[in-house]
């Protein structure tokens, strides 16, 4: 009795063993830069580009309410980046007035967008982003000189006060 249960299992037995002698053979082998992650996936091991530069890692912002200005913006940008603003006293005064204007509305939301061209998205397009990968420090510099010009009314042009009465 016992001899024709497993005569019976036998075909089996043997079937499975050619599967995955079969599958053992026909399977791609793995490379020493690869990493299987799956059934059927691999991925290579090594790090993603935006692991080697920070700037180019893809994110999606909505600033809290508390940041109104376009400094609290980038310096919230950068909170998690591993870069941070270079000190105000080292750059001109361009740059420091640039930081101190209020966050745009339309720059509440951002994203999805790489790090670096939402910093050049909230500086605009006269300012160039300039980093420093060593210290891992950014900031902003002028695309083209730009004179800086007082406001002076046009004197030749009259106004008139309304008067009481008149």
């Amino acid at each position: 009795m016992m001899i024709r249960t497993f005569n019976r299992l036998r075909p089996a037995h043997v079937f499975m063993l050619c599967m995955a002698c079969a599958y053992i053979t026909t399977s791609p082998q793995l490379h020493a830069s690869e990493v299987q992650v799956g059934r059927y996936s691999e991925l290579r091991a090594m790090p993603t580009v935006a692991q080697t530069d920070l700037l180019s890692t893809t994110i999606t912002i909505q600033f809290p309410e508390r940041i109104q200005t376009l400094g609290e913006a980038v310096h919230y940008l950068l909170q998690r980046s591993g870069y941070r603003l270079a000190d105000r006293r080292a750059a001109n005064s361009i740059t420091a007035d640039l930081l101190g204007l209020p966050l745009p509305a339309v720059h509440r939301n951002l994203g999805p967008i790489m790090l670096k061209q939402a910093l050049e998205t909230l500086a605009g397009p006269v300012f160039r982003l300039v980093q420093d990968p060593v210290h891992r420090l950014i900031s902003f510099e002028l695309c083209t000189p730009v004179r800086r010009t007082m406001y002076e009314p046009d004197t030749s042009l009259k106004t008139e006060d309304p008067q009481d009465g008149e």
